[in-house]
């Protein structure tokens, strides 16, 4: 079933990477994290086209970036979609697709720790978006993190707690 399955990759703390030389996290620009993934929890006969856009932290996508991505979806052939994207604007985001995405299953994941540092978290999103994909879900934009999967409109960040939450 995870025939026609992208994953897009547009950065965020997922991809964080600990930079010795500058003293910081950088959002890598590589599919390293996901490619580790697969190699080593994803056991199939079939792995998703995966591609990179944007490599940013989700602070700084801007307008611009949204058009880049809502292009990316629309123009690719696959009809169930990953984004791997950053916790803090994931919500403007999936609200900027939901308005233009309306014949696809697309799935907004994310980590609030790298998979460099914390892999499970990250693991966990990536693994349980996949399955829900794999299920019988209508055309929709939906968030997936902390265990949860919902419209998009469905789930947020509580910055107060520091978790996703359904409403």
């Amino acid at each position: 079933m995870t025939k026609k399955l992208q994953i897009i990759n547009t950065g965020g703390t997922f991809n964080k990477i600990y930079i010795p030389l500058k003293g910081r996290l950088d959002v890598s620009n590589t599919n390293n994290a996901i490619k580790n993934i697969f190699k080593n929890v994803y056991k199939t006969n079939f792995t998703p086209s995966v591609d990179a856009i944007i490599h940013k932290d989700s602070l700084d996508i801007t307008k611009d970036d949204r058009k880049i991505l809502a292009k990316s979806i629309i123009n690719s052939k696959a009809k169930r979609i990953i984004i791997i994207h950053g916790t803090d604007t994931m919500n403007k985001t999936a609200k900027y697709l939901s308005t233009r995405i309306k014949n696809k299953k697309v799935v907004l994941i994310g980590a609030m720790q790298p998979f460099s540092y914390e892999p499970i978290e990250a693991t966990a999103s990536l693994m349980m978006a996949i399955g829900f994909l794999n299920s019988k879900v209508k055309n929709n934009i939906y968030i997936c993190m902390n265990g949860l999967i919902n419209k998009h409109n469905k789930i947020q960040k509580n910055y107060k707690k520091g978790v996703f939450e359904c409403q």
